[in-house]
């Protein structure tokens, strides 16, 4: 073979390369960019059903923090009894049955607020037994009397992860 044929078979061949070089990387362009379509679609999809089941959520955690506040728990939950330690567990209990009620919940929740309503609900039972240690606690109502003094002069914690609950549901709204 001669060099001038060499050099024709390359002068052919090198814009069949070049086309075939465009062609792989808009195929895959096209590709990627129909991937992406795809899944957004697929998410705006799921967003749809998801978005009703992840505002029920915020909604039940807020009657659960709403349901914590213990001026409202103390009247919600009428001692049995005038033993105070019988009405502080009963308290607790209810407590501990309300926040179980709603554990699923979770997975709608952030982890940053599921974490601050577990230490409200950690927090108004520590307030609960603090009040019912005091000596001046003898028995269910001055129990009730001694909690809702306490909170005459602060907020309750369940106040606090209600305001960052509400953050968060502007956030995504």
């Amino acid at each position: 073979m001669d060099s001038s044929r060499i050099i024709d078979l390359l002068l052919f061949c090198i814009p069949s390369l070049i086309t075939g070089l465009i062609a792989y990387y808009f195929f895959k362009e096209h590709t990627k960019n129909e991937d992406g379509r795809r899944r957004f679609l697929l998410q705006k999809d799921l967003q749809v059903t998801a978005l009703p089941m992840r505002l029920q959520a915020y909604e039940r955690m807020t009657l659960f923090l709403e349901r914590l506040t213990p001026s409202k728990l103390l009247v919600r939950v009428h001692p049995t009894s005038t033993n105070k330690e019988d009405y502080e567990n009963l308290l607790i209990q209810s407590i501990e049955q309300e926040f179980e009620h709603n554990l699923t919940q979770q997975i709608y929740l952030s982890d940053k607020l599921w974490n601050i309503i577990t230490a409200a609900k950690n927090s108004t039972i520590q307030l609960i037994r603090k009040a019912s240690l005091l000596e001046k606690t003898n028995s269910a109502n001055k129990l009730r009397e001694v909690v809702l003094t306490e909170m005459l002069d602060r907020r309750a914690p369940s106040d606090t992860a209600l305001t960052y609950l509400k953050e968060e549901v502007k956030e995504f709204l």
